[in-house]
């Protein structure tokens, strides 16, 4: 036996050869005519020093990561803005404060609230969306279709003598519950439904926008008194007083708007808006327009806003839950239509995906939007289209420039109220028209003309909703117009019978290619779209016309394999899975064999599931196609036809 070591030492009794211990040494590295990096002139690898490799890292607590997912618009002003954008900012805010300061005090009375609660949405949404908004451009706060629809939704609940306090009390619940079903839809990512606005849809709503803009601002610029809240009543008053026109009033108009276009076409840069509104009221002030009979902006009252809850019964905040659905639904799309029309100024070295606007995000800016504005008193918003044209033109870069407007919204709260009360309305009336045209996208209706005129037609379409119907329901049409194109074009997709094309490697669709050639026999069909009940009959019609036409055109090599390509099939639903077995009856019965290719798992599983694998046979699925045509020669050599030849053994 070999004797036991010494458990004391741990040594064996017998004598061990000495271990030799080998020195540590460079590893070799083969010698480089170069200079090579971290090898030393011996041609050896030379270590380098260890890195903190953060194995046990400090996770971020959890609502700070909650923060700053919800604040994106405060990161980007304190990571990646750029101070050379402060004078264009600067500019720009002080034109949209221009625009926008007597614009939310006339929305504020289309809603019933006194004017300054115009001025407090304004102040809370400009700074709200600053810092959560996912968009650096567009300018959130009062706009003239939601408050219409809010003043809609509150106008039957307090009656016609309403006591202000109570309506400012119902304005105010009914933001919060459209706050509350933004972020409901956040919670289900509901966002994906921007994606059904498409293109056309932009195109047609943002010309339709801008014709609601001009005429709802025909009122100012003729002095005379416009009624009504649908275009048509809107264009039936005008017309009616249309001989009671203001000469003075009208020339205002006339002269700014005039000056606004002139400034855009001698001097691009400059903010013409802003000019033209100074030069308008200075000339106000000083030739006393107010006394020759031109409507004024007027007094504006003092005072910052203080946050509240509005003290409503239950059966009150019930009343305006489904009316808030229904702003919700207009702010949310008349925002993503917006941001998508307005994307933000390109920075050096930016991605255009970073420019896009996260559905999911403004989802929870525009709910933050909502809520703080109830908070404070104020009345539903959205994006304004006028406004972030506006803001473009006068070259802004980021939401700063929504901040400097919400600074000036403050500092005519405070002390600057009668420097704006010489105002001409028919002057502001001129900011909206020149904003108008900014709307009206001629070059993207030629191209859309160019590519496909049903793009046109749809967008047409959204044109005339929008104008005739309202925003809410012209939009609504529009998506499901757009729906039913998507689905008409699923069920009707184009198709394609394939076949080898000399000199060109692949398969290839045989219409594309008068050379293609195909196997006697066999028959390789794609399908472009997933197979549900809306088109597998139109699959089964269309196959039979395949199988048909290749009978009659080689009766002495008839089909006999019908192979299915499903690599475009990407959805299956049961009606679809028996449509398939018909497929598989009907071929049978002309004695042609189904077969599928370029099947995948998850398509592969809801077959297996609804007995589709199990009748056409594991052998009849093919991984590609070459194994297809592989596999229906050696097939097709053992089983000859009746008038072939056996081949020969």
């Amino acid at each position: 036996m070999r004797p036991l070591g010494d458990l004391t030492t741990g040594r064996t009794r017998a004598a061990r050869p000495k271990r030799r211990v080998k020195t540590e040494k460079p590893v070799p590295y083969t010698q480089h005519t170069d200079p090579v990096p971290g090898v030393t002139p011996s041609g050896e690898l030379a270590r380098h020093h260890a890195i903190n490799y953060d194995l046990n890292p400090q996770r971020t607590p959890w609502v700070v990561e909650v923060l700053a997912a919800a604040t994106p618009g405060l990161h980007f002003l304190t990571h990646r803005y750029d101070r050379t954008w402060w004078r264009g900012d600067a500019i720009a805010g002080l034109a949209v404060a221009a625009y926008l300061i007597p614009q939310v005090m006339a929305y504020s009375a289309i809603v019933g609230v006194p004017p300054v609660y115009g001025l407090y949405t304004a102040l809370v949404a400009l700074v709200i969306y600053a810092l959560m908004g996912s968009s650096r451009v567009l300018s959130v706060g009062p706009e003239s279709t939601i408050a219409l629809l809010a003043g809609a939704a509150i106008a039957p609940l307090v009656g016609p003598d309403a006591d202000p306090g109570r309506v400012i009390a119902m304005s105010a619940a009914l933001s919060l519950l459209v706050a509350g079903w933004l972020l409901l839809a956040r919670m289900f990512r509901l966002g994906v439904l921007a994606d059904l606005l498409s293109q056309p849809l932009l195109v047609g709503y943002l010309a339709g926008a801008a014709i609601l803009m001009v005429v709802g601002q025909l009122g100012k610029l003729t002095g005379t008194d416009v009624a009504g809240h649908s275009i048509i009543e809107q264009m039936r008053s005008f017309l009616t007083h249309l001989a009671a026109t203001h000469p003075m009033t009208f020339y205002v108009a006339a002269a700014t708007t005039g000056f606004i276009f002139l400034i855009h076409w001698v001097r691009p840069r400059w903010p013409a808006a802003l000019i033209a509104v100074t030069c308008a009221t200075i000339a106000s002030a000083w030739l006393n327009l107010s006394d020759q009979g031109v409507r004024v902006v007027g007094e504006v009252p003092n005072g910052l806003p203080l946050p509240g809850l509005p003290l409503l019964s239950a059966g009150e905040w019930q009343s305006l839950a489904l009316p808030a659905l229904g702003v919700a639904l207009l702010a949310y799309s008349d925002n993503m239509l917006a941001a998508r029309g307005f994307p933000s100024p390109e920075i050096e070295g930016e991605r255009p995906s970073e420019r896009a606007v996260d559905p999911q995000v403004e989802l929870v800016a525009l709910g933050g939007v909502h809520a703080g504005v109830g908070l404070f008193g104020g009345f539903p918003v959205s994006s304004s289209g006028s406004r972030t044209a506006l803001a473009l033109s006068s070259r802004a870069h980021s939401q700063v420039y929504s901040l400097v407007a919400a600074g000036c919204v403050v500092l005519v709260l405070l002390v600057a109220g009668p420097l704006m009360s010489q105002l001409p309305q028919a002057a502001l009336g001129a900011v909206v028209l020149y904003a108008a045209t900014k709307l009206i996208k001629v070059g993207e209706v030629r191209r859309m003309w160019r590519f496909r005129r049903r793009e046109v037609l749809l967008a047409g379409v959204t044109l005339v909703g929008t104008v005739w119907l309202g925003l809410l329901v012209g939009i609504g049409v529009a998506i499901a117009i757009s729906l039913l194109e998507m689905a008409q074009r699923l069920a009707r997709p184009k198709d394609a019978v394939l076949g080898r094309v000399p000199g060109l490697a692949g398969m290839h669709d045989t219409a594309d290619y008068p050379d293609a050639e195909t196997l006697p026999g066999l028959v390789i069909y794609r399908y472009e779209a997933p197979l549900f009940f809306a088109n597998v009959g139109d699959l089964l019609r269309r196959a039979q016309r395949v199988v048909d036409k290749e009978f009659a055109s080689y009766p002495q090599a008839p089909p006999r394999w019908f192979i299915l390509n499903v690599e475009a099939n990407t959805e299956v639903d049961i009606t679809a899975c028996d449509g398939l077995k018909d497929l598989y009856a009907d071929l049978a019965a002309q004695g042609v064999r189904l077969g599928l290719v370029r099947l995948r798992q998850d398509l592969y599983v809801p077959l297996r599931k609804a007995g589709v694998v199990q009748l056409i046979g594991e052998d009849m699925l093919f991984p590609t196609l070459p194994v297809v045509e592989e596999a229906y020669v050696a097939w097709a050599l053992a089983h000859p036809l009746p008038s072939q030849p056996a081949p020969e053994a």
